[in-house]
């Protein structure tokens, strides 16, 4: 991702935490991976960058380690974010997170099959302007429009190719489906507007853009050298 790798800037040294199997890793500079489940780590492709078994909230490295702490849409699984940025600020002194701004109105999806999925990730994801406060230093923070042809697997991948959102494998994908009720009951309501026709009636002219501003955000805290 090109604004990512731009928030990194000249770091040489990166920790990736709450790294999962490693998904959206740079490669063109050291990283080491730190990630609490081990499930996830034997998931890491063959030439993955070396993972450590660890929570975000308590790093096992000693201050600024690295020059530049990464969290890409993970903060909302920790059960102590605020004590994870702390550590993340501890071990570098540039930390790039990548989020989603829960006061955002959601897109098709959420509005009109799952506003209880919208709620539901409304009160995990942490407030942009807590954790800018939360950062402290100088704080950026950039919206990340998501491209039409996104295949990365979270929530709002596939706004612009909703029939992908009626395949099972892509559903176990996204994490906050299994936080609510009567998924496959909506997602069937999904499959029967498209089939009508009725989805592209209410949003067929997304299908003619090239990103769509969905919510998430690139929050980058300035090295303090």
């Amino acid at each position: 991702m090109a604004a990512l790798g731009r928030q990194l800037g000249a770091a040489v040294s990166v920790l990736n935490v709450g790294a999962g199997t490693g998904s959206y890793e740079p490669r063109d500079r050291p990283v080491v991976a730190a990630e609490p489940s081990w499930t996830m780590i034997r998931q890491r492709p063959r030439g993955s960058a070396p993972a450590v078994r660890a929570l975000g909230e308590a790093l096992p490295f000693a201050d600024r380690t690295f020059d530049a702490a990464l969290a890409i849409l993970t903060l909302h699984h920790w059960s102590d974010w605020r004590a994870g940025v702390a550590e993340m600020r501890r071990v570098s002194p540039r930390v790039v997170i990548q989020t989603w701004d829960p006061s955002h109105t959601g897109f098709w999806l959420t509005t009109d099959y799952f506003p209880d999925l919208l709620e539901v990730d409304r009160g995990i994801f942490p407030p942009i302007d807590d954790l800018v406060k939360a950062l402290g230093g100088t704080v950026s923070v950039e919206p990340l429009p998501i491209p039409a042809d996104c295949t990365d697997g979270f929530l709002g991948a596939y706004w612009c190719r909703p029939k992908v959102y009626l395949d099972n494998e892509a559903g176990r994908s996204i994490s906050t489906f299994s936080r609510i009720r009567d998924v496959e009951k909506r997602i069937g309501r999904l499959a029967r507007d498209l089939e009508t026709g009725r989805w592209h009636d209410r949003n067929g002219a997304l299908l003619e853009r090239d990103n769509l501003d969905l919510g998430y955000r690139l929050v980058t805290r300035a090295a303090d050298i």
